[in-house]
């Protein structure tokens, strides 16, 4: 396919796929009453049956405190922690009370009671920093990206091959959503039929004036579809059930924030895979008005219903916070209230550590959702406005 047809294909296909997902829910009808409402009934989480101990390396980014507080509720003992800046290390403590700050990286490796590592370095110290834990003998949860470029990604499995050790990525838009829980159980369930598509759209708030200088530098945080575009690679992998997959085509840009050269406000992709096909959203626009960071939402295309996500707010219906699922099958319209559903990833991941299964995360999905963004970044054209 040439240049000039992929990006003809990529505005059309995206186009097609925001008009067949956009739902009349999306306007309203929760809020004029047509659409029955429920909370979703979700049976609490068994107390945790294992503990390990476990540390944090590397707090540049506040994803490390969910990751954390998720590995805690799992039954995972905080032993350690190792940062630098006085003001994260202070931040963490408030947090998680008075743990032990140790010397170096090397006093967290060679503790060999420790079996797994947290770590939310800046993106592309966080696949180097993984490989040194596996081989040192322990499990790994990077933060999103955690892998920033394919060389990366090569050792990065080398590594998993060799070491028998887990490198597992934190995709918090999805195992950190209980609006998105919840969906894996319906279309586990068979609520919709056969997954065949995904549209998501993933906008962010920028906040310029807090973020660090490697923030807009694509060298460092890996270009906005290796970033942020991450989280829906894995949620298009893990709704279809797809176990290979392609990127077809693939924009990224700068378009309105000349004054940060090296960075990039928006990004979009499509995905094929052998499960079904997957259009992905991303940017750095959600306006001052807006009252959370960002209006994600998520679309599920099944053979016999659909169902959308409105995960952090709804603007749309009046109705409070986020994670409102919506679901239309052959009977009915549906909205769900998924404030109540529970999160299993923590208290999965700490068993697959200890019986070394894969009930949290499939590593090779994991991995393949990296490689996807990876190979959509390397290969994006610049996005075509006129």
């Amino acid at each position: 396919m040439s240049g000039t047809d992929r990006r003809s294909f990529l505005r059309q296909a995206g186009l097609a796929g925001m008009a067949s997902a956009v739902s009349p829910l999306a306007f309203g009808q929760a809020a004029s009453g047509a659409v029955k409402s429920e909370v979703a009934r979700v049976a609490p989480l068994p107390k945790p049956k294992h503990s390990i101990r476990f540390a944090a390396i590397g707090l540049d980014h506040a994803h490390i405190y969910s990751m954390t507080a998720a590995i805690q509720r799992g039954g995972g003992e905080l032993v350690s922690f190792y940062a630098k800046d006085e003001k994260q290390i202070a931040e963490f403590r408030r947090r998680f009370g008075d743990v032990k700050l140790a010397r170096s990286e090397a006093e967290i490796l060679e503790d060999e009671s420790i079996q797994l590592v947290a770590a939310a370095p800046i993106p592309d110290e966080r696949a180097p920093l993984g490989i040194r834990v596996m081989r040192a003998g322990k499990d790994y949860l990077g933060d999103k990206p955690a892998i920033t470029t394919l060389e990366q990604l090569a050792d990065v499995r080398r590594a998993v091959k060799e070491t028998k050790r887990k490198f597992a990525i934190m995709y918090s838009e999805r195992l950190e959503v209980r609006s998105a829980v919840y969906a894996g159980e319906l279309i586990r369930q068979g609520a919709i039929g056969r997954v065949i598509q995904t549209v998501n759209l993933a906008p962010h708030r920028m906040n310029a004036s807090n973020r660090p200088a490697w923030f807009f530098d694509k060298a460092r945080y890996g270009g906005i579809l290796t970033d942020i575009g991450s989280h829906q690679a894995d949620q298009f992998l893990y709704y279809t059930n797809s176990t290979k997959a392609q990127v077809v085509a693939a924009q990224t840009g700068n378009l309105a924030h000349p004054q940060y050269p090296k960075f990039e406000d928006f990004g979009d992709m499509i995905i094929a895979g052998n499960g079904g096909t997957g259009y992905v959203r991303v940017d750095w626009f959600t306006p001052d008005g807006l009252s959370t960071w960002g209006d994600g939402r998520l679309f599920i295309l099944g053979t016999e219903g659909y169902i959308e996500l409105r995960k952090y707010i709804n603007i749309a219906s009046g109705l409070d916070g986020g994670n409102h699922l919506y679901i239309v099958d052959k009977k009915q319209a549906r909205h769900i209230d998924c404030k109540d559903v529970p999160l299993p990833f923590g208290p999965q991941f700490v068993e697959d550590i200890v019986n070394r299964t894969e009930a949290a995360q499939n590593q090779q999905q994991a991995l393949l959702a990296a490689e996807l963004v990876l190979i959509g970044q390397k290969n994006a054209t610049p996005p075509v406005l006129s």
